[in-house]
């Protein structure tokens, strides 16, 4: 049986694009997976210790791995990509690549390594702007609210605006 996810990707460091571009790529070649939608891109201000503005998105993704192994292949992918990973895990600093699972089908998950719905993705423009494009009447598992009217409700003031490629 498929299962739909929604995967964010987020990157400010080194060839932005380039790192989006192959993380995009990487995600369409994991066994059983393909990506079966595509965002725009977004630039959104940095926040916490980053520095560097980042470009953000999200992928629809058909899987037939559980959350779990579609969790363990990301990580993978942001190794193989250049991720570095701290002994503290920091969500407030610049990073090469990072993908995180939003949403997997309708679930709720709570494990040590693993939480479903993503906790933050209520609180995030730069995740609820590009994740409306792709499914704004799908309705959060936790808030039993639609991604659009989210992303109405959401609070945070960060710049988060269409991504133009130099030409």
């Amino acid at each position: 049986m498929s299962h739909k996810a929604y995967v964010g990707i987020g990157t400010n460091l080194g060839d932005r694009m380039a790192n989006y571009r192959a993380a995009v790529s990487r995600i369409d070649e994991l066994p059983e997976t393909r990506v079966t939608a595509l965002s725009s891109i977004y630039e959104s201000e940095p926040h916490g210790r980053a520095r560097n503005w980042f470009l953000n998105g999200v992928v629809e993704v058909h899987t037939e791995l559980d959350p779990q192994r579609l969790l363990k292949s990301l990580q993978k992918i942001e190794t193989e990509l250049g991720r570095k990973r701290g002994a503290k895990k920091s969500k407030t600093v610049s990073r090469k690549i990072d993908l995180d699972i939003l949403l997997y089908n309708g679930e709720t998950i709570g494990t040590r390594t693993l939480k479903l719905p993503h906790p933050e993705l209520v609180n995030r423009r730069f995740v609820l702007l590009p994740l409306s494009e792709l499914a704004p009447a799908l309705l959060h598992p936790v808030a039993g609210t639609s991604i659009s009217a989210l992303l109405a409700l959401c609070k945070d003031p960060s710049r988060v605006m269409l991504f133009k490629e130099p030409k």
